[in-house]
C-alpha cells in the first residue's frame, strides 16, 4: 500500500471503535503513528522505551505521551513529544487524522495521531526516554494474521490483550490495540 492509496483509504473511512473503559478521572494524551514512504513501501516508525523507565521499560510504543497545559490540541501533544522523544520536528511531519481514543488501564485516554514523515528525517534520541527507534514494514503489522490475542480475566471480565511479532520481539498492548485499530480502519 502507497502513501496515496493509504490517504483515499483513511479518509474514506469513519475511525474504528476503540476499547473503552469509560471510567472518569482518565488523563489525557497523544501517541503520534508515524508512517514513513519507503521504496520498498510504507514503514510504521516505532521506538523502543528506556529500560530506566519507571512505567512500562522496554516495551515497543509510539512517540507520545500525556498532555501537556500548553499544548493547543492532542495534536500538538504528539507533535511535541515526537520532537522530544525523536528529535523528529513538527516541518517533517503531515498529520493525516487521528483514530478513535483508546482507554488505557493506566488511566490515561489516548488520541492516536496517524501522519507522514519525511523519509529524510534525523533521529535524536532522548536516552531518558528511548532506547531505540526502527522502522517496520506497515504490511506486516496491519495484517490480521499476524494480531496474536490473549485473553485474561481481569477485575472479574475477560480482557484481550493483542501481540505482534517482529524479528526478536513482540508489539503488544496499547501499541498493538492501535495497530489493530487502523488495521480494521484501512480495511473496510
Amino acid at each position: 500500500m502507497g502513501h496515496a492509496e493509504l490517504l483515499t483509504r483513511f479518509l474514506l473511512q469513519r475511525p474504528a471503535p476503540a476499547h473503552r473503559l469509560m471510567l472518569a478521572g482518565l488523563k489525557p494524551a497523544a501517541v503520534l503513528l508515524p508512517l514513513v514512504e519507503r521504496p520498498q513501501g510504507l514503514q510504521l516508525l516505532l521506538t523502543r522505551r528506556s529500560a530506566q523507565l519507571r512505567h512500562h521499560p522496554g516495551q515497543i510504543s509510539f512517540p507520545g505521551g500525556r498532555q501537556d497545559p500548553e499544548d493547543e490540541s492532542l495534536i500538538q501533544t504528539a507533535l511535541r513529544e515526537t520532537r522530544e522523544e525523536l528529535g523528529i520536528p513538527a516541518s517533517q511531519i503531515h498529520v493525516i487524522g487521528s483514530l478513535t481514543p483508546l482507554n488505557t488501564i493506566s488511566l490515561y485516554d489516548v488520541l492516536p495521531v496517524l501522519a507522514m514523515v519525511d523519509a529524510n528525517y534525523q533521529l535524536t534520541l532522548s536516552p531518558d526516554e528511548v532506547e531505540q527507534a526502527f522502522e517496520v514494514p506497515l504490511s506486516h503489522v496491519l495484517n490480521p494474521v499476524n494480531h496474536i490475542a490473549l485473553t485474561i480475566p481481569r477485575a472479574g471480565r475477560s480482557h484481550t490483550i493483542y501481540w505482534i511479532p517482529w524479528q526478536q520481539s513482540f508489539i503488544w498492548g496499547a501499541t498493538a490495540s492501535m495497530i489493530r485499530q487502523l488495521s480494521q480502519h484501512l480495511s473496510k
